[in-house]
C-alpha cells in the first residue's frame, strides 16, 4: 500500500546516528536547534559511544531524544532503531557530521507537502581546510555534489533524505540487519513510490580525516558492502566477483574525475587531490575483494 502523498506533514523527526564523537555531533545539533523556530521538530540521537557523550547531549541539547545502543551496533541498525521510535509525520536522516543550513527542515517539509513521499537533496563539502579532507570528500561524494537532476530519480543520498513515516512502517522488513538505504529505496520503488530529488536542498558534510582513518573507512565500507552483496551467493560467484574487483580501482578513479569535470565544480580541488585518490580507490577496491572472498566480518560495525 502506498500512502496518499497529499496528506500534510506538520511534524518532522530527524534521525542522527552518533558514531564520531562530541566534536562532530555538537555542530550538527546546534544547526538542528536553529531549525526548531521553523517547524515542530523531533530529533533522535542514536548513540553507540557511551554515557559521557549522552550526558553532554542531555546537558547542552535537552530537547533531543537520546537512544542508547550497544557499541557494536551498525549505522543501518541505529537508523532502524530510531525509525521505530519516531513520532513525526515524516522522518529525515542525516549524519552526526552533517551541518544543515537554516531553512533546511522547512524546505524538506515543503517538498513533501508538494505531493511527494520521499525527498532528498545534495551534499556539499563543509570540511575545506585541508587537501586530505577535499580528497576524501570527492572520493566519496562526487556523485552527490550539485548540479543534480531535479524530479524523480533512481537514487538518493542517505544523509540528506526524508520519508513519510508510514512508508517506513510499511517497509520494516528491509530496515536494519546491516542494510543501507539503497535496499530501502529499491523496496520503495518496487512499491511504486517515486524518489524525488530537490537539488536546492543542500547539506554540508563536515568530516575531518587523517590519511590512515579515511583509508581504513573506505576499506571497511567496501568490505561490508561487497560481503552483504554476495552473502547468499555460491562460492563460484563470490570468487568471480572478487577477481573482477581487482580491476575496480581505475574504474572508480575514472568515475570520480569525470564526474567532477562534468559538473564543472571543485575542479581546483580535484587536480591536487589526484595523488591522494590513488590510495583511496585502491583501499576501496581491496575492501571489495576481501568482502567477496571472505565476507563482511565485523567491518560494518566499524564504519563511521
Amino acid at each position: 500500500m502506498v500512502p496518499a502523498a497529499e496528506s500534510p506533514v506538520a511534524r518532522l523527526s530527524v534521525v542522527v546516528p552518533s558514531v564520531n564523537g562530541w566534536s562532530d555531533l555538537e555542530g550538527c545539533l546546534a544547526a538542528l536547534d536553529r531549525q526548531r523556530a521553523d517547524i515542530t521538530l523531533e530529533v533522535l540521537v542514536v548513540d553507540r559511544l557511551g554515557e559521557a557523550l549522552r550526558a553532554r547531549v542531555a546537558d547542552t541539547f535537552s530537547w533531543a531524544v537520546v537512544i542508547p545502543v550497544p557499541t557494536e551496533t551498525t549505522i543501518p541498525d541505529m537508523r532502524a532503531c530510531a525509525f521505530a521510535q519516531c513520532t513525526g509525520d515524516a522522518v529525515a536522516v542525516i549524519e552526526d557530521h552533517v551541518i544543515v543550513p537554516d531553512g533546511w527542515a522547512r524546505a524538506l517539509v515543503a517538498a513533501l507537502n508538494d505531493g511527494h513521499d520521499v525527498v532528498g537533496g545534495a551534499v556539499e563539502n563543509a570540511a575545506t581546510e585541508t587537501l586530505l579532507d577535499w580528497a576524501a570528500f570527492l572520493c566519496e561524494y562526487s556523485h552527490c555534489v550539485p548540479p543534480l537532476p531535479a524530479g524523480p530519480v533512481a537514487w538518493l543520498t542517505g544523509n540528506n533524505v526524508a520519508y513519510r513515516r508510514v512508508l517506513l512502517e510499511q517497509c520494516r522488513d528491509v530496515l536494519g540487519a546491516g542494510r543501507w538505504e539503497n535496499v530501502l529505496h529499491d523496496a520503495l520503488r518496487a512499491r511504486g513510490v517515486e524518489l524525488v530529488c530537490r537539488p536546492e536542498i543542500v547539506v554540508g558534510h563536515k568530516k575531518h580525516y587523517t590519511f590512515g582513518e579515511y583509508l581504513t573507512q573506505r576499506y571497511l565500507y567496501a568490505r561490508s558492502f561487497a560481503g552483504a552483496r554476495v552473502a547468499s551467493e555460491p562460492l563460484t560467484k563470490r570468487l568471480a566477483y572478487g577477481v573482477a574487483a581487482f580491476g575496480l580501482a581505475p574504474v572508480l578513479y575514472w568515475r570520480i574525475v569525470t564526474r567532477v569535470l562534468k559538473k564543472g565544480r571543485h575542479t581546483d580541488r580535484l587536480w591536487p587531490s589526484l595523488p591522494l585518490l590513488v590510495p583511496f580507490v585502491l583501499s576501496w577496491a581491496w575492501g571489495e575483494v576481501v568482502g567477496y572472498w571472505r565476507g563482511p566480518g565485523t567491518a560494518l560495525s566499524r564504519v563511521c
